[in-house]
């Protein structure tokens, strides 16, 4: 076990480098002079343009740009944005509750209704119904999510008015945004766990089961959901960054504070710092999850061994 944890600490070390690595190039590698693009109006000043250059440092080799950015990182130090006026990690403290909670709203709504859904199709294999609960699921995963936002607004905030059309506050403004990232992740979750459990119910303990005679109801929860829904750990740590990158959209579309409004931003205004910081942000929170994933999965399954 402990070879298996020190594998896994060595692997996400060297992911968490090569993403800081491919994020710093990548961001460096957008057309245009940041330092020019920050000032404006103000860039055909030869002497101002110069010394925000040397300000953000750009008139440095690529290496030491690389080396004093990933320093500041790990002083929780991403610099400062000038087309905001504020240090970067302020901007990302202040957007970063509101993400938090559309991305764990769309993940419990994407984890407990696609279970449900899932499961269900799964019992009524090839049925009229199981057909309609695909369907449906299929629909939703292939409608692009700012598409659907629209329509829910169109529908449930100008017609019915029953919520907020821009922005919106509490639980009320977080239900359209939440549900419109839930929905694409509820009918992949439904898929993969209706999957799951057809195997499942094909293992042999679950013929040997039924054969003694153990009322199907409990065969049903006991053995073959019990098993057949431990992978869907896996689909977890695959959703949650489906849903961060979702909010981007989302967080637009419906005018929400957030690290996607900020992101789209902070694009727009060539406002790198604040682009680094947040791509790097969400990539390591991705890791770091499927990291949590492939720890606890072993634990939870023990026919998973060691490696």
């Amino acid at each position: 076990m402990i070879n298996y944890l020190l594998k896994r600490v060595g692997g996400f070390v060297l992911l968490a480098f090569g993403i800081s690595v491919s994020v710093f190039l990548i961001i460096r590698l957008i057309p245009g002079n940041p330092a020019r693009a920050i000032l404006g109006t103000n860039a055909g000043n030869p002497q101002v343009l110069a010394r925000l250059t040397r300000q953000l440092g750009l008139n440095l080799p690529i290496t030491t740009q690389y080396f004093n950015w990933i320093h500041g990182v790990f002083t929780w130090n991403f610099g400062y944005s000038y087309a905001q006026q504020q240090t970067v990690t302020s901007l990302i403290g202040a957007n970063f509750v509101p993400t938090l909670e559309l991305t764990a709203g769309g993940l419990l709504l994407t984890v407990v209704f696609g279970m449900v859904i899932g499961v269900v199709a799964a019992t009524k294999r090839n049925s009229v119904l199981d057909t309609v609960i695909m369907g449906t699921a299929l629909t939703f995963l292939s409608l692009p999510a700012f598409w659907l936002g629209l329509l829910l607004l169109v529908v449930f905030a100008v017609h019915f008015h029953l919520f907020a059309v821009v922005g919106g506050s509490g639980i009320k403004g977080l239900v359209l945004p939440t549900v419109t990232l839930a929905l694409g992740g509820i009918g992949f979750t439904g898929r993969f766990v209706r999957s799951s459990v057809i195997d499942a119910a094909r293992q042999p303990y679950v013929t040997t089961a039924r054969a003694k005679g153990i009322p199907q109801r409990t065969v049903l929860f006991r053995h073959i959901i019990r098993n057949a829904l431990l992978p869907v750990l896996t689909v977890v740590g695959l959703q949650v960054g489906n849903l961060l990158s979702g909010a981007v959209l989302i967080e637009t579309v419906f005018s929400r504070p957030g690290l996607g409004r900020l992101l789209v931003t902070s694009i727009l205004s060539k406002d790198y710092l604040v682009v680094q910081a947040i791509v790097l942000l969400i990539t390591m929170i991705y890791a770091f999850v499927n990291f949590v994933v492939d720890l606890l999965y072993p634990i939870l399954d023990p026919r998973v061994a060691y490696r």
